[in-house]
């Protein structure tokens, strides 16, 4: 169930935009204003919460922990009412509210965030393995392969530019520990390491990596565009990373 099947979100864009003004942070892409990456970030936080079973709902609101904090640190909470309309879906969104907003209506129970991660040594490179990547894959998708950069994609020595970029990528890794950032993919935790492909300074991608079952290696699945990457990453936390920004 998606949160638009689950509740009736009349004027969402109105409700994300005061969202957003409570919770300030970069919310859309380059000079953009529309907020793509909060509503990416709600409407996923949602559905890990509902297979969570965290949707807290009784007989006259419903409840969930976005995950998002004021300024203030006050956690912040969607909040649903029973909808009027019974030709629509069985809740209407009231809007976002602090648990002390909250507290004026009468809601004294509160549900818990997303849970991401039950191992913290998983959010972090182990700059003892290497990284074999999944050239079939990043070179042979069509999807993927219009992803690395024009003269990337025309260019004879494909292989040894990757090659160099993930050494690269290592270095970076070893003089910061933060330039692997973390994401949540079906159910477990995999890293993004920057890609400079064009320019050693400028990141052109985001290859996927995660450790392979023995545990002594990494396995690149695939590549991401930045801004593919950094939705991904922000559904736990609000990326530390020089390289990868809205």
């Amino acid at each position: 169930m998606k949160l638009f099947d689950f509740a009736f979100c009349y004027d969402y864009e109105r409700k994300i935009q005061t969202l957003a003004g409570i919770c300030p942070e970069k919310w859309s892409f380059g000079s953009n204003s529309d907020n793509t990456i909060l509503k990416n970030y709600i409407e996923h936080t949602f559905s890990k919460l509902l297979e969570e079973d965290k949707i807290l709902e009784t007989d006259n609101y419903a409840l969930f922990n976005t995950g998002l904090f004021t300024v203030y640190y006050e956690a912040i909470f969607a909040y649903f009412e029973k909808n009027k309309n019974r030709d629509r879906q069985k809740w209407f969104l009231n809007g976002f509210n602090t648990s002390y907003q909250l507290g004026i209506l009468d809601v004294n129970e509160f549900p818990r965030r997303a849970n991401y991660f039950s191992e913290p040594g998983a959010l972090v490179f182990d700059t003892n393995c290497d990284i074999v990547p999944q050239y079939s894959h990043i070179f042979g998708s069509p999807e993927n392969f219009q992803r690395l950069p024009a003269s990337v994609r025309d260019s004879p020595n494909q292989r040894l530019l990757f090659d160099g970029a993930i050494k690269k990528a290592k270095g970076m890794i070893d003089a910061n520990y933060k330039t692997a950032v973390p994401q949540y993919y079906k159910g477990r935790i995999q890293l993004l390491i920057p890609i400079c492909l064009v320019s050693e300074s400028a990141p052109d991608l985001a290859l996927v990596v995660s450790k392979s079952n023995e545990g002594n290696r990494y396995l690149g699945h695939t590549c991401l565009t930045l801004d593919m990457a950094y939705n991904n990453a922000r559904l736990i936390a609000r990326p530390d990373s020089a390289w990868l920004k809205p």
